[in-house]
């Protein structure tokens, strides 16, 4: 069998041959004959790609749109003239095959670009090569957990959930697969506990960290305050007891003995301890610190330990209840508003279709009701969540 055309693929061939297919396509192309015969194509090692898509798994794959605010792989591919590349028919490794350390990144993006409905969601392939399949995808792992991008969904979570699954590392996976292992939808990939008391230990050492620094502002009343090194870190409902130490910290009496290069202002990490090793993409909300690892974001909630002993006393905000509205799952162009005020709708019932990125969204009525109010009109652009309709 012959594929005339080039495959998404084909830098996992690239990486495990060395040859640069897209070049040798060219070269035939104008008539030049291939340098080298099938007796000197020599494969060497393993190579996995991912594809970096503007879809957000947390919604179902439902494709996002916007502009890349930050776009920063892990690496970039070597451009022209950033080293010297093998003549034609030379059986000397083109350095930009691999990519750096073999780590590789094709894109067609820059930061500031705007990823639009009327396009494929693919915003970058992520290769990886190694001396085994294994490594090849813990490759993976690291480079994905490097990988930063804001501004629109993306699906580097799941990608990242997927390496580190246990049935696709052992190369048992089928096409049932998301279905099978995300019957309620992908939620994250879960967290050892190691891992939990590590984040634990990190989102401490930030909050102690901005604490220092913000005892040092000159002018202030009083006494200088002492920095706690007792605190107290919810993850996931469980209320962690951490005692910061030197080059140490104690985490419900576990000593998570490591290092950590975080400084204000940094967006990204590079932590160890309890035996990993994690790339930690950093935000904070309040007294929130949102650390992104390993595939899954986690919502560390810090406390010097004598504060949070009074939080249960606090009051938690109750979500408004939008079960009535119709809203727009995703940015896209509504096709099709199949009802209108007053008319009565079942459960299940097709209300309207958006259209974004080659995909129709068919949005079906969640509860039986009538039409209050509808919102929008075919051939609106939709923003995300915006109301299209309401029901009584």
């Amino acid at each position: 069998e012959m594929n005339t055309r080039l495959q998404v693929e084909h830098p996992v061939t690239e990486c495990i041959t060395g040859i640069d297919l897209v070049e040798q396509m060219i070269r035939v192309a104008v008539g030049e004959p291939l340098g080298f015969g099938q007796a000197d194509v020599k494969l060497d090692g393993w190579a996995v790609e991912n594809r970096v898509y503007a879809e957000d798994p947390y919604r179902g794959f439902l494709p996002s749109t916007g502009r890349l605010v930050r776009y920063n792989p892990p690496v970039r591919h070597p451009r022209e003239g950033s080293g010297p590349t093998p003549d034609a028919g030379s059986q000397e490794l083109d350095p930009r095959v691999r990519g750096d350390d073999g780590v590789r990144v094709d894109d067609g993006v820059t930061e500031g670009g705007e990823v639009s409905r009327f396009y494929d969601p693919m915003i970058a392939k992520l290769i990886t090569h190694a001396p085994t399949r294994l490594e090849a995808i813990d490759a993976q792992i690291t480079a994905l957990d490097a990988f930063e991008i804001e501004g629109v969904g993306h699906n580097i979570d799941f990608l990242s959930a997927i390496m580190q699954h246990p049935r696709f590392r052992s190369s048992e996976i089928t096409t049932g697969f998301i279905a099978e292992e995300y019957p309620e939808g992908f939620k994250g990939a879960p967290a050892s506990d190691d891992l939990k008391r590590l984040l634990a230990a990190c989102a401490a050492g930030n909050a102690f960290t901005v604490a220092g620094r913000a005892r040092k502002m000159s002018g202030q009343l009083g006494d200088m305050i002492a920095v706690a090194v007792r605190w107290q870190v919810r993850i996931d409902d469980h209320d962690y007891q951490v005692v910061l130490g030197e080059g140490h910290a104690m985490v419900d009496g576990h000593r998570v003995a490591g290092t950590c290069d975080w400084h204000p202002g940094m967006r990204t990490k590079h932590a160890t301890g309890m035996g990993l090793d994690l790339h930690i993409r950093v935000a904070r909300q309040g007294s929130d610190w949102l650390l992104t690892t390993r595939g899954a974001t986690h919502r560390c909630r810090v406390y010097p330990a004598h504060v949070a002993a009074l939080g249960e006393y606090m009051i938690e905000k109750v979500p408004p209840d939008l079960s009535r509205f119709l809203l727009s799952p995703m940015p896209g162009l509504l096709t099709a508003l199949h009802v209108a005020a007053g008319d009565k709708v079942e459960a299940g019932q097709p209300l309207a279709v958006i259209e974004a990125m080659k995909m129709e969204n068919i949005l079906r009525a969640g509860k039986t009701g009538t039409v209050k109010t509808v919102e929008a009109v075919q051939g609106d652009s939709l923003t995300v969540d915006q109301v299209i309709l309401e029901l009584d």
